[in-house]
């Protein structure tokens, strides 16, 4: 079905949506659309940074508990 929508189709949807909720909505809706891809993109951001930083505590306290005798065996 949307494989035949072709560039005069995709101007005619925007013509609608245009005339169907006004310019300021449309707008409206744009900027809440960027600032929520932003926030998602920080979110990722903080994540990885957060991940980094726990993985990074974890390696600074391991030790290695293996008995002697096994050590040999890995």
């Amino acid at each position: 079905m949307l494989n035949n929508i072709g560039p005069a189709g995709l101007i005619l949807i925007a013509i609608v949506v245009l005339v169907l909720f006004g310019r300021g909505k449309v707008a409206g809706l744009m900027g809440e659309v960027g600032k929520g891809i932003t926030s998602f993109k920080k979110g990722l951001k903080d994540d990885t940074a957060e991940t980094d930083k726990v993985e990074g505590e974890a390696g600074e306290t391991a030790r290695d508990v293996t008995p002697e005798a096994d050590k040999d065996k890995a």
